[in-house]
């Protein structure tokens, strides 16, 4: 799992701590979300002709994206914290495959990465946002994104549980991504994951750009 690190302030030293320390167990998310992400990946390839631009926002040290890229898409990625970055580059280049990895922010994208992408890949990013951030980043992924394109996301379900992110629920994401269209919301497998992590309610949202 990658998390987002869009804040500047104090979140953002607070995971560039764990990324410096290796505290990072979201980077371990179990073998059963790896098998839902790849079957979602395949149902993706195989619905959308040939494959194109994507976009794996909050990308952490880059394992989606290294994933993706081994498929064929055209990957950018991006993370708020430059250790991860770092880290991810270095993964790349092991595993002898293009991708694009960025410092920045989603929720003040602008046009940074570029634009016309058709798939946008979202492991833990959104439902760490404070509800202002998740306006910017609705705004951001759209403008980024084709009509049709596809928001494949891995969220917590709502709740307070300390460290862990505050989770969202369908019918926030419904109303803040008002230009998507919900498709479908599957259960995570949390195979692998810690107890705490089985206990969030994670879902897969699959949405549909509409407009």
């Amino acid at each position: 799992m990658s998390l987002s690190f869009t804040s500047l302030g104090i979140t953002n030293l607070g995971y560039t701590l764990a990324y410096r320390l290796r505290v990072t167990p979201w980077e371990h998310p179990g073998t059963g979300l790896r098998a839902q992400l790849a079957t979602y990946l395949d149902h993706e390839e195989r619905a959308g002709g040939p494959l194109g631009k994507a976009l794996d926002a909050g990308c952490g040290t880059g394992d989606h994206s290294i994933e993706m890229a081994g498929r064929g898409w055209h990957v950018t990625a991006i993370d708020a914290v430059p250790l991860a970055i770092d880290r991810a580059r270095r993964k790349a280049a092991a595993e002898n495959v293009s991708v694009e990895f960025r410092v920045g922010d989603v929720t003040a994208l602008g046009y940074s990465v570029g634009s016309g992408y058709r798939f946008v890949l979202d492991v833990g990013c959104f439902h760490g946002l404070t509800p202002a951030q998740r306006r910017a980043y609705a705004r951001e992924i759209t403008g980024i994104t084709e009509p049709g394109a596809t928001l494949l996301m891995f969220a917590f379900g709502p709740g307070r549980r300390g460290p862990l992110p505050r989770g969202v629920s369908r019918a926030e994401l419904e109303r803040t991504l008002a230009q998507w269209q919900l498709d479908t919301d599957d259960p995570g497998d949390t195979s692998g994951m810690p107890p705490m992590v089985r206990r969030s309610n994670p879902r897969w949202f699959h949405l549909t750009r509409t407009m």
